[in-house]
């Protein structure tokens, strides 16, 4: 019988998002996450080399999941407001990439991230659909567009990385996602309009 090598790669890598997330790429440890995925720790360092590379193949795989989920082609950037609204709803039920993302910043500080080169891409082809929309005036052009697309991306997320700031803000309507899916979306709304025609 031939062994499933994808299969058994997804499997490692499903488990080992909930421990990385959990205890940072240092804190993680590999019996965990084979014991997790049902598998022989010893796969992990066959398809991942070490406990590094598996967190990067994670963390790599998890922001592919969430670019694919939340597209911003030239023709969509006009309307920023949805864009938000999917990358919320994206972190509402995918929070560990957050959690991912911050081990990340705290474990790399100023040294090379995963597949930087090709994530740097991901977000300058946004960022060019967003000067796109600008030039085409269904954006306002008094925000520079990479600026525009950082605001969004942490309007949309921030919800999911301090909840418990939310909570302290919203009081009992933290828990109120829809109310905050709203209020994004509204917010993000008006960074859609142009001052002219305010």
């Amino acid at each position: 019988m031939a062994w499933d090598t994808e299969g058994t790669k997804r499997r490692l890598l499903e488990a080992a998002v909930q421990e990385f997330a959990e205890r940072g790429p240092d804190g993680a440890r590999v019996a965990a996450i084979a014991t997790r995925a049902g598998i022989n720790k010893e796969r992990i360092y066959q398809y991942f080399g070490d406990k590094r590379g598996l967190f990067e193949a994670v963390l790599t795989d998890q922001l592919g999941q969430l670019a694919a989920a939340s597209p911003l082609a030239a023709d969509e950037a006009g309307n920023l407001a949805e864009y938000a609204g999917h990358v919320f709803d994206y972190h509402r039920t995918h929070p560990h990439l957050l959690r991912l993302l911050h081990w990340e910043g705290l474990v790399s500080a100023n040294g090379e991230l995963p597949a930087e080169t090709a994530r740097a891409a991901h977000y300058a082809d946004k960022v060019a659909a967003l000067a796109e929309a600008q030039r085409a005036g269904s954006l306002p052009d008094d925000v520079a567009p990479g600026y525009l697309l950082y605001a969004v991306a942490a309007l949309a997320a921030w919800w999911f990385a301090a909840p418990q700031v939310v909570r302290m803000i919203l009081g009992a309507d933290a828990d109120d996602h829809e109310a905050r899916r709203t209020a994004l979306v509204t917010m993000v709304r008006r960074l859609e309009i142009r001052g002219d025609s305010a």
